[in-house]
């Protein structure tokens, strides 16, 4: 596993945040633990969470090897679950009263970065997916499995993939002689199917999309738990969710005024913060990121 890590939108997270020394501040989505290591840099307090037991252990040892940077190693706990029982890890753990709650939508770029789980692609591995390992249904269940029809629904409704009749049909043409296991026999099917001049790579991006938001229930989680972030929030506090496509950002900003209507607080973002031009050049995963801040009153 990549022990290297860029962590997007780090400086407008911290910044927008507003981290204070003995502020605590939940991590939704660990990851590879970026964001939070740079919240314990400025005093906060931290409670990270994921669904991925490898992303919590890779973060512990991460803490270990910058022990001389951190000021107090006991001022970060880390808890897995999922973060759509936020309100209750956030309880368990003594973090129910919070100045932050920072989201990071998708997958992590630890979980791209190892080709067992699926997620990437640009390198071939079995057809995974799963955030959380517990979980029965992979990718692979899923393109065998599924009727034509419902690929096309998949497809359209989650990756808002145009070509996803033809890709679906392809599927069911090539799964009759062989069962698809690998990231390799999808992408050759995406490339069948779609045109030399249009972008192959975006269309492979959409169609793993799709599949990953299915199998782990990412929107609906996503719409879960921002309700339950604003109860935990002191007075003051903020929500940071950074969302990676359309369809993430759509629900934020929803809430977001939702939750501004109801007189909880206000939208401290009238659009949404994107990566700068340097930020893209170094780190791709960056270029279609959005930043929106709500905070509580």
């Amino acid at each position: 596993m990549s022990t290297y890590h860029t962590s997007v939108l780090l400086q407008e997270v911290l910044e927008y945040l507003n981290v204070q020394p003995d502020g605590k501040y939940i991590d939704a989505t660990l990851g590879g633990g970026g964001h939070s290591l740079e919240i314990l840099k400025k005093g906060g307090r931290v409670l990270g969470i994921d669904v991925d037991e490898e992303a919590l252990n890779f973060v512990q040892q991460k803490i270990k090897s910058q022990k001389s940077n951190l000021k107090n190693q006991d001022d970060i706990k880390l808890a897995r679950g999922n973060f759509k029982d936020i309100q209750k890890i956030a309880k368990d753990n003594g973090f129910d009263e919070v100045n932050g709650v920072l989201f990071d939508f998708g997958v992590s770029s630890h979980q791209i970065d190892d080709p067992k789980r699926g997620f990437s692609f640009q390198q071939n591995g079995p057809l995974d997916m799963r955030m959380d390992k517990a979980l029965g249904v992979t990718a692979k269940d899923l393109v065998n499995g599924l009727h034509k029809n419902e690929l096309i629904d998949v497809f359209r409704n989650f990756g808002e993939e145009r070509f996803a009749h033809g890709i679906a049909t392809e599927i069911v043409n090539v799964r009759k002689t062989q069962e698809i296991t690998t990231t390799e026999q999808l992408i050759a099917i995406i490339n069948q199917v779609m045109p030399a001049k249009l972008d192959r790579t975006a269309a492979a991006a959409r169609i793993f999309q799709s599949l990953r938001i299915l199998i782990n229930d990412e929107l609906h989680v996503i719409e879960e738990a921002l309700p339950q972030a604003v109860n935990l929030l002191r007075p003051g506090g903020r929500i940071v969710a950074i969302a990676f496509h359309s369809l993430e950002d759509r629900i934020v900003k929803h809430q977001f005024q939702a939750f501004a209507e109801e007189g909880l607080g206000k939208v401290i973002t009238k659009h949404p913060i994107v990566a700068t031009e340097e930020e893209t050049r170094q780190n791709s995963r960056s270029r279609s990121a959005k930043l929106r801040v709500f905070e509580k009153i």
